[in-house]
């Protein structure tokens, strides 16, 4: 799984070489599940002993497993009579006892290698792609909704591959140094921030919660760990198997928490060092304005680091496929109900293709299974995440039945009696300032706009304009002169840009990922460059001849 290789490393300017050590690590390969074999066999297993069974999460500062008086659970979103974990929220006194308890270990976990903290995810990633790859799916799929294929990927193979290439950049930052002279050696070395930094994780992706609080502790980082309250088993899995791979007790504290109380605790300490966040806007906007109204207690600027979402597009031109994007379309819309930070929520059709993409889609949409993706493997997608979702989606499903400017061309129909779901609905447009095509759903609900095929140079602009997100968008063309053009007018539009691809899948190493705008921060986790984001390096000159005068030439 990893290789180290000796090779020379050379500055930018050639005016020194130097050793360095090449990491050679590779996606981790996506498994199939199908009929008969062994990964499915042991999948089913671990789904069959996890059915009917509510599993115990306290919070965990140290060693020490507490169990608080605020009692919560996690329920199956497509069968919420299910209490799939029991857990308790960290009050105020907790979280600042884990707060001094990560601050008195950070200063030995950060002189310790960082070849030793790296081997810990190394060994980790083995372990989840191993031993424990059916336990993390199956409470991932259980536990947030997902089928089979979206756990795999998501679960097993994001998160083996955020583990394994981020220890890889981190050994090779310890590669990245300054110039020597003749008279002196300068090193760059690459510290922990000094203070914690809190993780705060978002629900639809088991690997994010495990980036975000496993990537500033490879770094010489201490971390608070706040899981969301809806991945709470799947986030204890991953937590589990890090401390059994090595990493030491106070490095990272899993710590469930109310919102608020976490925010307001956290913000309030000297020691923020740093916060790692992915959720809501409004969420991370609210811990910004917390941050500045603290500065002045703070011994560092924090890091402020944060993935918000997204309004994100598929822009189709006359010269596009139409098969591929209407297959691309229904994959990037309604995989996982349209509950991923990049899916494709408002599309613009050229009006002389519209009735083919339309046709396909709809042919499609009669297909799709949604369902039970524990009790039947061919489900398309499942129910989302929560009531609180739920409740959102049919609003906006309520919106497009009532507006004069919409239509429910398919689905549009919700069900919460014993699951939370939502049919995939797509909606048409006569007008492409309705709030349907510029605000965020995070469920499985396509806008669709159709234009006069000669007007595509104004829906370019009109794209990068209405949404104040900036996340993931697709251009579907042959023709590369339009190509050429909608990614300058698009440049900003979106942090990770497709061409006749859809706006979802990216991966690790291939695709880092992230947007600007209302979408975040786009500090790139996937990419060689975010490690660095959570390290303070220092330089240090070691000169090795001596001063023999006080003065400079021209004074003689």
């Amino acid at each position: 799984m990893l290789r180290l290789r000796s090779t020379v490393c050379q500055s930018w300017r050639g005016f020194k070489t130097f050793p360095c050590a090449a990491v050679e690590v590779q996606n981790e390969p996506i498994l199939g599940f199908e009929a008969g074999s062994k990964e499915r066999a042991e999948l089913e297993k671990a789904l069959a002993d996890l059915k009917g069974k509510t599993e115990e999460i306290p919070c965990v500062v140290g060693d020490e497993h507490v169990w608080t008086s605020d009692i919560r659970y996690q329920l199956s979103p497509f069968n919420h009579s299910h209490k799939v974990a029991k857990f308790c929220y960290a009050d105020k006194n907790l979280l600042n006892k884990a707060i001094l308890a990560s601050v008195a270990a950070r200063r030995d976990w950060d002189l310790k290698p960082v070849a030793d903290r790296a081997q810990i995810l190394f060994k980790a990633a083995d372990v989840i792609g191993g031993p424990k790859r059916a336990e993390v799916l199956a409470k991932t799929m259980i536990g947030q909704g997902k089928t089979v294929v979206q756990a795999e990927i998501d679960a097993a193979a994001e998160l083996i591959d955020f583990f394994r290439f981020n220890a890889k950049h981190a050994i090779e930052l310890q590669y990245q140094q300054p110039l020597n002279t003749d008279i002196s050696t300068n090193t760059m070395l690459y510290r922990g921030l000094e203070g914690f930094v809190a993780a705060v994780a978002p629900f639809n992706f088991t690997a994010i919660g495990g980036n975000l609080a496993g990537t500033p502790a490879l770094m010489g980082n201490v971390v608070l760990w706040k899981p969301s309250d809806t991945a709470m088993s799947a986030s204890y899995a991953v937590y589990k198997i890090m401390r059994d791979c090595g990493l030491p007790p106070n490095i990272v504290q899993f710590v469930p928490a109310d919102g608020p109380v976490f925010g307001d605790t956290i913000t309030a300490s000297e020691h923020l060092a740093g916060i790692n966040f992915t959720g809501s806007v409004p969420t991370f906007k609210r811990l910004w304005k917390q941050v500045a109204q603290n500065l002045d207690i703070y011994r560092n600027f924090p890091r402020v680091g944060g993935e918000c979402g997204g309004k994100n597009f598929h822009f189709v031109h006359t010269s596009a496929d139409a098969h591929s994007v209407a297959l691309g379309t229904i994959r990037s819309a309604f995989e996982y109900g349209g509950q991923k930070c990049s899916a494709c929520s408002r599309m613009y059709v050229p009006d002389s293709l519209w009735p083919q993409i339309k046709k396909v889609m709809l042919d499609i949409h009669k297909q799709m299974k949604v369902g039970d993706p524990v009790e039947d493997f061919g489900t398309f997608f499942s129910a989302v995440i929560d009531d609180k979702s739920f409740g959102r989606i049919k609003k906006w499903l309520d919106h497009a039945k009532t507006s004069p400017n919409l239509t429910v061309i398919a689905g549009g129909k919700c069900d919460d009696s014993k699951g939370y779901f939502v049919e995939p609905t797509i909606v048409e447009s006569k007008d492409p300032h309705d709030a349907i095509m510029s605000e965020e759903i995070f469920g499985p609900v396509l806008s669709v706009y159709v234009y006069p095929d000669k007007d595509y140079k104004q829906v370019l602009h009109l794209i990068d304009s209405t949404s104040p997100y900036a996340l993931t968008g697709a251009v579907f063309a042959k023709d590369k002169s339009v190509v050429e053009e909608a990614g300058k007018v698009l440049r900003n539009a979106a942090g990770n840009y497709y061409v006749n691809d859809k706006s979802t899948g990216s991966v690790v190493g291939q695709q880092p990922f992230g947007g600007a705008r209302a979408s975040g921060t786009n500090d790139k986790p996937g990419g060689p460059h975010y490690v660095l984001r959570w390290t303070s390096p220092q330089v240090v000159k070691e000169t090795h001849a001596p001063l023999s005068e006080w003065k400079y030439p021209y004074m003689g």
